[in-house]
């Protein structure tokens, strides 16, 4: 029998979300990536660059996000990420899909552990 790698299917289900989480937070105002990572991060949500540059790119060609440069005070410019209308419009689906499946989680973990007692 095949061992379970747990931490593997943590790391997919993380992925899974990942796109929500990113337009979560930029609907709380323009980030650039570094913030972006930092913010999830300090949720306990682990990301390098090199995923979230990829879905940063995705999510502007999908039109949810435009990007501006932004001169800093601490080294090159930096790339702000901002959320679009469509993007603000997909984050509100996203909420309703993830409130169900939350739902739909609870109602099968409750329904289990009924069974499981019977």
């Amino acid at each position: 029998m095949e061992p379970i790698n747990v931490d593997n299917i943590k790391a997919q289900m993380r992925k899974g979300i990942l796109e929500y989480c990113i337009l979560s937070i930029l609907s709380e105002g323009d980030a650039y990536a570094s913030a972006i990572i930092n913010e999830l991060k300090e949720s306990e949500m682990i990301v390098v660059e090199g995923t979230l540059y990829p879905l940063l790119t995705r999510q502007k060609n999908q039109e949810l996000l435009s990007y501006r440069w932004e001169e800093s005070t601490q080294g090159p410019p930096r790339k702000y990420y901002s959320i679009t209308d469509r993007g603000r419009a997909v984050l509100a689906e996203l909420d309703n899909v993830w409130t169900d499946l939350v739902n739909t989680i609870a109602r099968i973990r409750k329904n289990k552990s009924v069974d499981i007692q019977e």
